[in-house]
């Protein structure tokens, strides 16, 4: 069997498939088709405004599609709600930190985990043996995925008292505890200095292959991306503008007039 053979019957992960969306007489996206291979980081970019989190929301049912479909592991997923979604394998972080702020950070990561736990009633008021049990294997797996991401010596802390960058880990920390295969990143390194962003960087691809994800990243910081992604999708005004490896699209003219300047070509080649 040929190597296009077997591409041929490798089926995507994720399928965007002519996906647009609606908001009264505005287009925020419009007919967005890409796909996701397993296992394949994928790099989302684009100007404000170009439909990006709209795209994410579209995905994990935040939102619903005015127009088009969204095809997860071979399953539509078009219609279901975003908690039905997770469930099936898909979580995500937000442009904007969404963490129990009061809540300590372990907390925050045992929430996402208590997603997949099934408890009685009565069972866990009263406290029986076997609830104490499942809690304390919780907590320990919490401080598993907190020690993945460098915040186990955080764990105790209240989640609003650490710095902004420790909060985006937080957040990716809690992603992972829900047990994804598609992880949806969106602008992690937003408000990091270049030196963070690369360390992040460093981060997300080592997490990408520990837990065998699929990852697709929303992400303003070029250095970032341009480390990370294999694959790159450029939106602007809610269309697709280019879509290509790293080194296509730091080339891509429409690119660099649209969103990159012509100076970032110069910067690369100084």
């Amino acid at each position: 069997m040929n190597s296009l053979t077997v591409a041929a019957k490798t089926k995507p992960m994720l399928e965007l498939k002519a996906v647009s969306k609606r908001f009264g007489g505005i287009t925020a996206c419009k007919d967005i088709s890409f796909d996701l291979q397993q296992g394949q980081l994928m790099g989302l970019i684009g100007p404000n405004g170009a439909g990006k989190t709209t795209a994410f929301n579209l995905i994990t049912g935040v939102y619903k599609l005015t127009s088009g479909a969204v095809i997860f592991n071979d399953q539509l997923i078009t219609g279901r709600r975003p908690d039905q979604i997770v469930r099936m394998g898909v979580a995500r972080t937000f442009q904007n930190i969404r963490l129990f702020k009061r809540l300590s950070v372990v907390d925050n990561v045992c929430i996402a985990l208590d997603c997949h736990e099934t408890y009685f009633l009565g069972s866990a008021f009263l406290r029986l043996a076997g609830v104490r049990r499942r809690e304390k294997a919780i907590r320990e797996q919490a401080l598993e995925y907190l020690n993945a991401v460098g915040l186990e010596s955080k764990a105790y802390a209240r989640a609003d008292s650490m710095p902004y960058g420790l909060q985006r880990k937080l957040e990716i920390a809690r992603a992972l505890a829900l047990k994804p295969r598609l992880l949806l990143l969106d602008e992690p390194a937003a408000g990091m200095n270049p030196d963070e962003s690369l360390e992040l960087a460093e981060l997300i691809r080592t997490l990408h292959r520990r837990f065998q994800l699929t990852t697709l990243l929303i992400e303003h910081h070029m250095d970032v991306v341009m480390a990370l992604c294999e694959k790159i999708y450029v939106m602007n005004f809610g269309l697709r503008l280019a879509e290509g490896t790293a080194d296509e699209i730091q080339s891509d003219p429409e690119v660099l007039k649209a969103y990159l300047g012509e100076g970032y070509k110069r910067a690369q080649h100084s």
